[in-house]
């Protein structure tokens, strides 16, 4: 991944709570002087407005892009007509406003290379994915891991040593930029 400033991902099976993560740890990460974008991919449809609203109207009659903004926000909905039309990351990557924030924030997008925090919990009997993946640079887990692997080894639950640890040990210079 080529991006102007750092990206780390969260990679997890379904289930796991990534987005609950995410939700604790970027006001954590923001305490600390951190802006941050996100970019999560989903696997399932979604709609960002509804039948009635102008934005809705406007893309159903048609609009390949449909621009929504205010004062507050801003938000593009691009349409795709076949899988194939999905950008890649880096493609996402490129597209964001990197002036505006210090690190992008990642869920998803798991077999791809570049660094990651696992999340793992042990309820859900799934497999690790650190023994298949060298750019996943800690694990963030509910229990003891059955052999030493090398990495970092983070509680799950403790949001506080989550985002000590992207602050002091990943992000460059441990300061925004």
């Amino acid at each position: 991944m080529n991006a102007p400033i750092p990206i780390l991902g969260f990679s997890a099976w379904s289930g796991t709570g990534k987005t609950t993560l995410l939700r604790q740890l970027i006001p954590a990460l923001k305490e600390r002087g951190l802006r941050v974008s996100v970019i999560k991919h989903a696997h399932h449809h979604f709609d960002l407005d509804f039948p009635g609203k102008d934005s809705y109207e406007l893309r159903k009659a048609g609009a390949e892009q449909t621009v929504i903004c205010t004062t507050t926000r801003m938000a593009t909905i691009t349409e795709f007509h076949s899988p194939g039309e999905e950008p890649s990351l880096q493609h996402i990557i490129a597209s964001l406003d990197t002036e505006r924030v210090d690190m992008i924030l990642v869920e998803g997008y798991k077999d791809i290379r570049f660094p990651k925090i696992e999340l793992h919990r042990e309820t859900l009997g799934k497999p690790y994915f650190y023994d298949h993946d060298d750019s996943i640079i800690a694990i963030a887990c509910d229990a003891a891991l059955p052999a030493d692997t090398g990495i970092t080894i983070l509680d799950i639950n403790d949001i506080e040593a989550i985002a000590r640890f992207i602050f002091e040990d990943f992000y460059p210079g441990n300061r925004p930029a």
